[in-house]
């Protein structure tokens, strides 16, 4: 019945019960969506009945009656999205040939492990607090595309990204410039960054607590190999983003192009548009580690 199967699309199921491993060996693609299996056995029967399964997309929002923690093995995995939005529960990943992974969510008592991901090349983890046994940070160290929103307070970092040459770090957490500055320092090849932060009126948003303070040495990466330099809603009133985007000015030698992007000024804030140019004035008059270095603000 299921040997010619290639796609399965499972949506708010309760109580799923597979009783032993069922054999779906065409299966490529398969999604969940809201889930509930019996037992955390009908879970491993399923994925291991899947021998060549590709894509494996698990989303749950809301509070499962049985299974807590997945444990997902799958030797020909390549592609796993996880959104998790339960208050506890969390994942095991053993896939060898995953290339992708993105998780969002897990952010109340949820954990991840990732017991083996030798070849990942890009993962985006979101709004992950709690770590369990390891640093999730160590098991993306394949890695050459990675976007974090991660607290750096939770994330520290033991490990070398020697293949990383991508990343993006979204400036929401507290103190997200710690977590900026030892990435910096672990990411010896990266050439493109990007800061993500939300387009939002800053007054009324205020600023992360927590101060910046500039790394005692220069990072190789800034030294000689970044070329890119992103920052996408700067928010040009806080101090800390100010120096933050001079540090990078300052110290990335190979810089060719740097784009700032701002919330607008809208008519009723037509007293803050002096305020903006003169600060966005100082930034661009700052001095440059690169001559060849093109940058732009954009609205």
């Amino acid at each position: 019945m299921f040997s010619t199967l290639e796609t399965l699309i499972l949506k708010y199921l309760a109580l799923v019960d597979v009783p032993s491993p069922v054999c779906m060996k065409s299966l490529r693609t398969l999604h969940l969506d809201c889930v509930n299996f019996k037992h955390n056995e009908s879970f491993s029967n399923l994925i291991s009945g899947c021998p060549n399964l590709e894509d494996l997309f698990m989303y749950q929002y809301y509070p499962l009656d049985v299974v807590m923690n997945f444990i997902i093995v799958a030797p020909s995995l390549k592609r796993l999205v996880i959104i998790d939005y339960r208050e506890a529960g969390g994942y095991v990943i053993n896939a060898p040939t995953l290339k992708y992974l993105k998780i969002k969510g897990l952010s109340h008592c949820g954990f991840c492990l990732i017991e083996n991901a030798p070849v990942l090349v890009e993962a985006k983890i979101r709004n992950l607090f709690y770590i369990y046994k390891e640093k999730i940070l160590g098991s993306l160290k394949s890695a050459k595309r990675l976007s974090l929103d991660l607290s750096p307070l939770e994330c520290p970092i033991d490990s070398i990204f020697y293949q990383l040459v991508h990343l993006e770090i979204y400036t929401c957490k507290e103190e997200w410039w710690n977590l900026l500055k030892l990435m910096l320092d672990s990411s010896p090849k990266l050439q493109v960054l990007k800061l993500i932060g939300k387009n939002l009126d800053f007054k009324k948003v205020g600023m992360v607590g927590g101060k910046w303070n500039e790394p005692k040495n220069v990072p190789e990466c800034l030294l000689s190999q970044l070329k890119m330099f992103v920052w996408t809603s700067y928010h040009w009133e806080s101090e800390v983003e100010k120096e933050v985007a001079t540090y990078i000015l300052k110290n990335a030698r190979q810089l060719k192009n740097v784009s700032f992007s701002t919330r607008p000024i809208h008519s009723k804030e037509h007293n803050k548009l002096e305020e903006k140019c003169k600060m966005l004035k100082e930034l661009d008059g700052v001095v440059r580690a690169s001559s060849s270095c093109h940058l732009v603000f954009i609205e």
